[in-house]
């Protein structure tokens, strides 16, 4: 095993040294196509009306936020906007993963035409947000983040400025990363007192028993630890040099010829003619330490703030071991629906059980057995197996009785 890590870290360094990662060892590279806004590239041109707003977090980023609205607002015929909700994206995605298929089969497009005033949220680094105030992308400082950071400074800042601008309590829709941060959000007060209710599709908090192979022959060659070694903070699978990491894996012995199933299960209901478009838009960058806070999540079985050693958990958190997030301290009264799937082998159901024995609350909950991690945004099926009765259970709330 330790020769196979060297053999690895030899690989990416060579790589590195012959210039796949290009300007700073930032893991960006490459050149990527100039980019119109989001609502100009995918909303726009399906009919529905969409403003761009930008905000900025307590430690200085810029995050893009979106605003759609049903297409019968083009025409004056829908006069009032229905409640907020905001769809936050998972890990290596952004807010472009709601409107992947066409109108009758995106979730933000099928809440759009439901009445609901629908917010799309970017987190940080992703490509519709707006970089940092001060800090460079090629700096180490701005990747200096994990999902920790996404769920305490982006959401909650995403939660609050849709409050503030509807004057309005909001649902929340999270997909996988998009679940972890809220789950991670909603365990402070001050931040689930603005949100309506939360439908969490792939839910995540536990990790422990994830059982995909390209994910777990990754945590066990410390691929996370050796890239933060190297000094690489972004990690950027569209550049040149992240689709080597990718090749040097696989020739460790992985089989990578069905990538995506080895990523996140067989996935039963996605549309695989579209696979060259939907790859036009994802992946998105994240940091090499939010990839780092995810594996240390698998490695330990814990929900907890990242893990820097001994030495300095007791200088940043006082404690020998990182705080944790505490599901039982989400409030009782806060309405939660919850998908997942058998064939998820990043939500585990095993993970899933352990998440649901720890909420004070008893979530509505949906299971799909030939459900695998992608199919929850991209099924050609989610329609009937999952929009609509996540659409019914918030319309079952009193706020939403009117749309």
């Amino acid at each position: 095993m330790a020769r196979r890590r060297w053999l690895v870290a030899l690989a990416i360094t060579v790589s590195i040294l012959f210039g796949i990662i290009a300007d700073s060892f930032d893991g960006g590279g490459g050149h990527p196509k100039q980019q119109l806004s989001m609502c100009a590239e995918l909303i726009l041109p399906a009919g529905y009306p969409c403003s761009e707003y930008m905000i900025e977090t307590k430690d200085g980023f810029l995050l893009g936020l979106q605003r759609v609205s049903s297409s019968s607002l083009r025409l004056g015929s829908a006069p009032q906007r229905g409640p907020p909700i905001l769809l936050q994206h998972g890990l290596f995605m952004a807010g472009d993963a709601w409107f992947l298929n066409n109108p009758e089969q995106s979730l933000g497009f099928i809440l759009a035409d439901h009445g609901f005033d629908v917010w799309v949220g970017n987190v940080r680094g992703t490509r519709w947000s707006h970089g940092h105030i001060s800090l460079s992308e090629k700096k180490k400082k701005f990747w200096d983040w994990s999902w920790e950071e996404l769920a305490l400074y982006d959401l909650a800042e995403m939660i609050n400025y849709i409050n503030s601008v509807t004057n309005s309590k909001l649902f929340v829709v999270g997909h996988s990363q998009g679940t972890i941060m809220s789950l991670a959000a909603f365990t402070q007060p001050e931040i689930v007192e603005k949100v309506e209710a939360a439908a969490l599709l792939s839910p995540i908090s536990y990790l422990d028993h994830v059982s995909a192979p390209f994910v777990l022959r990754m945590v066990s060659m410390h691929i996370d630890q050796i890239i933060l070694d190297m000094g690489v903070h972004q990690l950027n699978f569209k550049s040149e040099w992240g689709a080597s990491l990718l090749v040097s894996i696989c020739d460790t012995g992985l089989s990578c010829e069905d990538m995506l199933a080895s990523i996140t299960g067989q996935n039963c209901c996605f549309n695989d003619s579209r696979v060259a478009y939907y790859l036009e838009q994802e992946p998105h960058p994240s940091s090499s330490k939010n990839l780092c806070h995810l594996f240390q999540m698998i490695r330990k079985g814990t929900f907890s703030k990242y893990d820097y050693g001994i030495l300095k958990n007791l200088k940043v958190y006082g404690t020998s071991n990182p705080p944790k997030f505490d599901l039982r301290s989400i409030t009782k009264s806060l309405p939660l629906w919850m998908a997942y799937g058998g064939n998820d082998a990043l939500a585990d159901i095993t993970d899933f059980q352990h998440t649901l024995k720890e909420l004070q609350s008893t979530p509505e909950v949906v299971y799909l057995e030939n459900y695998g991690h992608v199919d929850f945004i991209l099924s050609l099926r989610a329609k009937q197996d999952l929009y609509d009765p996540m659409i019914r259970f918030f319309k079952s709330l009193g706020k939403s009785s009117s749309i």
